[in-house]
């Protein structure tokens, strides 16, 4: 008895979508590519699963992601049920000691594991780490200057324990590399005295993609890419071009620690960094696997 015949057009589509991928996992296979998972796509059910599927399939190639996530929404529920007040200081959460260990519980617990759990059930095998594992991400403690409203004196703000990477060890990613496992990051530092660090996630993403000098860095946001002046999403950035928009102001708000960490990653030897829209559905594919990728890139000019 004969098989059904499977020629329909959506077979057939999907039979030259594959095929056009070829290339590309050929090219990548090997690398490593570290993706910063965030924004509204952290928080959409559809699309965390999505993510987690593209996650696997990277893995399935002979790609080896690594995933760092953030969780502000999430720290900031937990926060006011436990009737915990924090300020903000320049998008950064003021930390102190009572913040922190809500800040820790969040991230390295229900966060981690709730992404863990969700690649684990699309048929990876995903183990949650925080920077403080392994002696993963070294950190000290956050120092913000700002300039007195009475003078031009600088005065030092104290943002309690939120810290900045000093050192990457990436000894315990790299053995993860050589096997099926895929880690997912907590973006927790630990200090020389075994301090608790809360780092941003953008940062610790940059900082791991520098030190494992990984292919890729994949930031996803909540918007389609850079914009220029005019609105218009520019695709294709050099260190010297990013540079030129950030110091003539063309970029404003939070995508400017975007662009600078996305820099930092290149010039720390990233091959190329990526800023995409986590809200659209399997974007990672469409970026690695496509001719023309989505959102903006950053690379070394040729």
């Amino acid at each position: 008895m004969c098989a059904a015949r499977s020629d329909s057009p959506k077979d057939i589509e999907t039979a030259r979508t594959l095929a056009e991928a070829l290339p590309y996992m050929r090219a990548f296979s090997g690398q490593t590519m570290v993706i910063k998972f965030g924004g509204h796509a952290m928080g959409d059910e559809t699309l965390a699963e999505t993510f987690a599927q593209d996650i696997v399939l990277l893995k399935q190639v002979g790609i080896n992601p690594v995933v760092v996530h953030g969780g502000g929404p999430q720290i900031a529920e937990m926060l006011e049920r436990l009737g915990i007040k924090t300020e903000f200081v320049d998008g950064l959460r003021v930390t102190d000691r009572k913040t922190v260990d809500v800040v820790e519980m969040v991230l390295s617990g229900s966060i981690n594991k709730r992404i863990v759990s969700s690649i684990n059930a699309a048929g990876g095998t995903a183990v949650g780490l925080s920077g403080k594992d392994g002696s993963l991400i070294e950190a000290r403690k956050l120092e913000r200057r700002t300039p007195h409203s009475d003078s031009n004196i600088e005065r030092i703000l104290d943002l309690g324990f939120v810290g900045t990477p000093t050192r990457i060890n990436p000894h315990t990613l790299e053995i993860l590399e050589k096997s099926d496992i895929i880690p997912v990051v907590a973006p927790i530092g630990a200090g020389e005295d075994g301090e608790t660090y809360n780092i941003n996630a953008d940062t610790v993403a940059g900082a791991l993609a520098g030190a494992l000098r990984a292919g890729k860095l994949i930031m996803l946001t909540d918007v389609t890419g850079v914009m220029d002046e005019k609105g218009e999403l520019i695709n294709r950035l050099t260190p010297a071009s990013a540079q030129s928009l950030l110091d003539r102001g063309a970029i404003t708000g939070g995508m400017i620690p975007k662009l600078e960490t996305c820099l930092e990653a290149v010039q720390n030897g990233t091959q190329a960094a990526h800023i995409l829209d986590g809200r659209v559905a399997h974007v990672l594919l469409l970026e690695i696997f496509t001719e023309h990728g989505i959102g903006t890139m950053v690379h070394q000019a040729a």
